[in-house]
């Protein structure tokens, strides 16, 4: 029933090339920053990754999407991440555009053994007609350095089955069951029981049921019992593995867009 691991190293020994993952967090928050760098060292490459969206430039997923080891992302969220847009208007990288609450769904279903259901989500769009682009035809180094000519669809998403319930119409998506799952949680106990901390709850508990081999890294580790049952969020069942994070790698939290303003001046409106 001991589930912990020494290292994050360990947690990840046996992921091999080519494996699918489902990775919780959404910007920066609730991401599984060890366990993807522990992916990194390991020097796996052709993975793919199920998860909101592919992190940033240079953190998260970001780290192994420009080392060159992703070749596919289904996720619904591109954002700000050059990397990202680069690697797939270049042709060098696969992406499967889902809506956000699809996406979330699809996870859920998949760790509950569901392995499809309808929803009104994408009825009348290419989400469920086809053609969405799912690889760009590659281009050349001089086209891309130019930016020059616009990319060609290689690959477009098939159309789906489209039924109608109760005069609505709803389109059939599949649920999504992965090799390994990556989260990270605010406290975590021995027997893999896990909690998130209000916005790092995320797609965490989906991605967690998603994995087959389930491993989270977690900032406080705890003892069987600690937890209360009502506030456990993902039970130990779907958890394989647990890393226990030192302090350092437990606070080190970054910010996505720093807002401030400037500082009233006393007598100003």
């Amino acid at each position: 029933m001991d589930k912990v691991r020494a290292t994050a190293a360990e947690a990840v020994q046996d992921l091999p090339d080519g494996a699918s993952l489902a990775v919780g967090g959404f910007g920066l928050s609730g991401v599984p920053n060890v366990l993807i760098q522990a992916v990194h060292a390991r020097g796996v490459g052709r993975l793919s990754v199920v998860s909101n969206n592919c992190g940033v430039d240079g953190g998260g997923l970001g780290v192994l999407l420009a080392a060159g080891r992703i070749a596919k992302v289904t996720g619904s969220y591109i954002g700000d991440n050059r990397e990202f847009a680069r690697q797939y208007l270049g042709g060098e990288l696969e992406v499967e555009l889902v809506p956000q609450g699809t996406l979330a769904e699809r996870l859920r279903a998949g760790g509950c053994g569901i392995p499809a259901f309808y929803t009104p989500a994408g009825v009348g769009t290419q989400v469920a007609a086809g053609g969405l682009p799912l690889r760009y035809a590659r281009r050349t180094a001089e086209q891309a350095a130019s930016g020059a000519g616009a990319s060609e669809v290689a690959v477009a998403s098939p159309a789906k089955e489209v039924r109608d319930f109760d005069g609505r119409s709803y389109v059939l998506e599949r649920g999504i069951t992965t090799d390994f799952a990556l989260v990270r949680a605010a406290r975590g106990d021995r027997h893999g029981n896990l909690v998130f901390r209000r916005a790092a709850r995320n797609f965490n508990p989906l991605a967690a049921m998603a994995g087959r081999i389930t491993v989270a890294e977690v900032e406080e580790l705890v003892e069987p019992g600690v937890l209360d049952p009502d506030a456990v969020h993902v039970p130990g069942v779907f958890v394989q593995r647990v890393v226990e994070l030192t302090p350092e790698q437990a606070s080190a939290k970054g910010i996505e867009r720093r807002t401030t303003s400037a500082p009233v001046t006393q007598g100003t409106v």
